[in-house]
């Protein structure tokens, strides 16, 4: 692997440390989404960089498609919680455990 590749890898995960920690720590909704987001593109960082390193992997297209269903599932998750938001006047995900069946 060229010194590039391991650059690339490294900010990946790097990326993917600060989403795992927004995942683990934060209580805020928003918060949240903005965290599995970071790990998506922590994921397309990859498929793009080796994609570049290994020519007709279809990693760059594959990332396309990342980008698209990321960004459906923000639309859908900011929805979710603008509904929450409406019935509890905050986004606290303690105070969305009433939603259980």
């Amino acid at each position: 692997m060229s010194n590039e590749l391991i650059e690339f890898v490294l900010v990946s995960i790097a990326l993917l440390g600060i989403g795992i920690y927004g995942l683990a720590v934060k209580r805020n909704a928003i918060r949240m989404l903005f965290a599995v987001e970071i790990i998506v593109n922590a994921a397309n960082l990859n498929l793009v960089a080796f994609a570049r390193f290994m020519p007709h992997s279809g990693g760059q297209t594959l990332a396309l498609f990342s980008i698209a269903i990321a960004a459906a599932e923000v639309a859908v998750g900011l929805a979710l919680i603008i509904v929450a938001y409406r019935m509890y006047k905050n986004v606290d995900i303690a105070d969305f455990r009433s939603l259980k069946g």
